[in-house]
């Protein structure tokens, strides 16, 4: 069973300190040393732009400076003013009271002797505004002989043990009888969580004090839990605490510092949670039921009537009924655009609903019920399903944390995103839209677990619905030959992919143009609309294809009329195969020089004389309209030789002449006749080796 100590999180002092700092946060804003004992909410505070300085002699002209709640002396006062810097007081209320009461006796005459830490800030603030002799003690007796004192005030750190204040008080009584003066200016919050640790160290096995290393009222914490209970363990974050070691305790206690921030005590309290077998008892009530503990007029978060008694320039005076407290609801905590006392004077005798935010002083406000009000119609618009969203703060070895108003909420690793996230850090600072799973709503204990990954699961489902919805519509309205207008998306090396009515199809490279491209850039530009026409639909596998070319011209419409038998042009030699060259007359329209009419002499092969990218003229002595050939001859536009060369004859030695012998050569075997008559002949596929012209020209390009 884990027993949560009811006196957790920031005191009222450090937690408006804080509050003023994140609301400063930026260039020109320094503390006066560290602004809180807690390393975490110090380095929160340096990303805003907050900077820290020992000295004010480091703080610039002009600059704002943040006092912290443990107060400075008057001398510090004294320089900031004549320097012309903005002092933000963030001085703990308890502690100005101290600066009150030793001011005055020592100007009276008294000594003043401090009972706390000779070295911790606050003293050396109280310390300061003192004008005669001051003594600070630890513990009985202090260092000097205070019998040779006349007159003499005691007063005490604000975190200060009650049992060491009582215990010096007691022998400072006994060995003193003169003028004395004695103020319990310890923190009533102090004076609470003291107590509180001491319950729990008496009925736990174990206790955990969580809280930062300097902070001087969670070491007290941590010393007096050790008179009790032998099992205590100082924590000062999730990541430094080892959950396996609690496995064996069956009651164990949680408190924590005064500089301890709620977030912190919640990541180590979630770790709790998850440790096998043990029960989570949120109300400290119920586990110290038996306690012989006081029972408070107010607690934290409560909605009392109050009666306004008077307006004055700081706000209202409130009569809380039942009591014989007057308290102060700041104007700036009241339900008003603008404040004007002289509203309010015809108003005195009602009755006010207001919320207690902050004990010890008990602070008021009308706007926190506003505040609530608003909290908990959106906590039960989040509760039916809303989605909300946070920034994220942290992190511990379960997942994420964040604040959602006055709730603490807890993203589990599983739930951040589909899939598993492996670095969790990254996420820090970065907003998430998210589902509560699990919502608590307790006083003390407000928290929402929820998840990332239902709301990306929704929105993946939802969207491959809608793909399908868009894909059985566009199937069910396209057909093969239709026009259609697409958009083109991206690009690939065998085509571009064309969004047609949210669908992708492809328009493949040899459907783009009718002469060759390398790439469909040279053709499309990304994000332009075109018209296609649907070539091929494959229903089964989900797949179009569109074609571009075959809505433009074809390069052959144009040759009718264009090119005639017997005309003489001029072309680029684009491919040599082994029986002839074809040459490119136009972009699309090719010619084939067969071999036998690229010249009159004799050729091995159609390199012998021409070569890829060479200029020629050509006759056009047949063209095939059906099947798109033109035929052309070199050899035509040439004159022809006067006499045919004779026939060389070569000796040779054969098995049965004699040296010497001539043999007449063998004229070389054609594939296919050369026709040298003039006449028009039909060509075959397997003129060139099974392949179409128009394959070889594809080929080619």
């Amino acid at each position: 069973m884990i027993i949560q100590g009811k006196y957790n999180g920031f005191c009222s002092g450090v937690k408006r300190a804080v509050d003023t700092a994140k609301m400063l946060g930026g260039e020109g804003v320094y503390t006066l040393g560290e602004l809180i004992h807690n390393e975490r909410v110090i380095k929160e505070i340096e990303s805003l732009g907050v900077k820290k300085v020992e000295s004010v002699d480091e703080v610039p002209d002009g600059a704002k400076l943040i006092i912290r709640s443990h107060g400075v002396g008057r001398a510090v006062y004294d320089k900031l003013s004549a320097r012309n810097i903005e002092v933000i007081d963030c001085t703990c209320p308890f502690v100005k009271k101290i600066h009150s009461i030793v001011e005055k006796y020592s100007s009276d005459g008294y000594t003043i002797v401090i009972v706390g830490e000779k070295s911790h800030p606050e003293v050396i603030g109280i310390a300061g505004w003192c004008d005669g002799e001051v003594v600070v003690c630890d513990s009985y007796p202090p260092e000097i002989d205070l019998k040779t004192l006349e007159k003499v005030c005691i007063v005490a750190q604000t975190t200060c043990s009650v049992e060491k204040f009582d215990d010096f008080l007691k022998n400072f009584q006994k060995n003193y009888q003169k003028n004395i003066a004695i103020f319990k200016t310890i923190c009533y919050t102090t004076i609470e969580r003291q107590r509180e640790a001491d319950d729990l160290s008496k009925i736990c096995d174990a206790m955990v004090v969580i809280g930062g290393e300097k902070s001087s009222n969670t070491k007290k914490l941590y010393e007096l839990c050790r008179k009790n209970c032998p099992n205590v363990f100082m924590v000062s974050s999730a990541q430094t605490f080892n959950r396996s070691e609690f496995k064996n305790y069956k009651k164990i206690g949680i408190i924590s510092g005064a500089s301890t921030p709620p977030e912190q005590l919640m990541e180590v309290f979630s770790n709790m949670e998850e440790v096998t077998e043990v029960k989570t008892l949120n109300e400290m009530e119920e586990a110290v039921a038996k306690m012989d503990s006081p029972s408070q007029k107010f607690r934290k978060g409560q909605r009392i009537k109050a009666t306004i008694s008077s307006a004055t320039d700081e706000g209202l005076a409130l009569y809380i009924n039942g009591t014989k407290k007057e308290i102060l609801l700041p104007k700036e905590e009241l339900c008003t655009e603008t404040y004007n006392k002289a509203d309010y004077s015809s108003k005195i005798g009602d009755e006010i609903e207001v919320m207690i935010t902050d004990l010890n002083p008990v602070m008021l406000s009308e706007k926190a019920i506003t505040r609530l009000l608003e909290e908990e119609k959106e906590i039960e618009e989040i509760k039916n399903g809303k989605i909300f969203e946070v920034v994220v703060d942290g992190t511990n070895k379960g997942g994420l944390t964040a604040k959602f108003g006055s709730y603490g909420v807890f993203i589990p690793s599983s739930q951040i995103r589909i899939g598993f996230v492996k670095d969790l850090d990254k996420y820090v600072g970065k907003t998430l839209r998210l589902k509560a799973e699990k919502i608590e709503s307790q006083e003390r204990r407000k928290q929402i677990v929820a998840s990332q990954r239902v709301i990306l699961e929704a929105e993946r489902a939802e969207k491959e619905a809608l793909k399908k919805e868009k894909e059985e519509a566009f199937f069910n309205n396209v057909h093969i030959d239709d026009i259609v207008t697409g958009k083109v998306v991206r690009f690939a090396s065998f085509g571009a992919f064309v969004e047609v009515d949210g669908f992708d199809c492809l328009a493949h490279i040899t459907d783009l143009v009718w002469t060759g491209i390398k790439a469909p850039a040279e053709v499309f530009e990304i994000g332009k609309e075109y018209q296609f026409k649907v070539l091929k639909i494959d229903y089964d596998n989900k797949k179009v294809s569109i074609g571009y070319k075959q809505l433009q011209p074809r390069p052959w419409e144009n040759v009718p009329g264009k090119y005639n038998v017997g005309d003489v042009v001029e072309g680029k030699v684009v491919r040599i195969v082994e029986f002839g060259v074809f040459v490119e007359l136009e972009p699309g329209v090719d010619g084939l020089v067969h071999i036998s009419q690229i010249s009159h002499e004799w050729l091995e092969k159609p390199t012998e004389s021409l070569k890829v990218g060479q200029m020629v003229e050509a006759k056009i002595i047949a063209i095939d309209y059906d099947r798109e050939k033109i035929t052309l001859s070199i050899k035509a536009t040439q004159p022809a030789p006067e006499a045919p060369a004779k026939p060389r004859r070569e000796k040779q030695e054969t098995e049965e002449g004699a040296e010497g012998e001539e043999k007449p050569r063998r004229k070389p075997r054609r594939e296919k006749p050369a026709y040298d008559d003039g006449e028009i002949h039909e060509w075959k596929e397997s003129d060139f080796g099974g392949a179409s012209i128009a394959e070889l020209i594809n080929k080619n390009n």
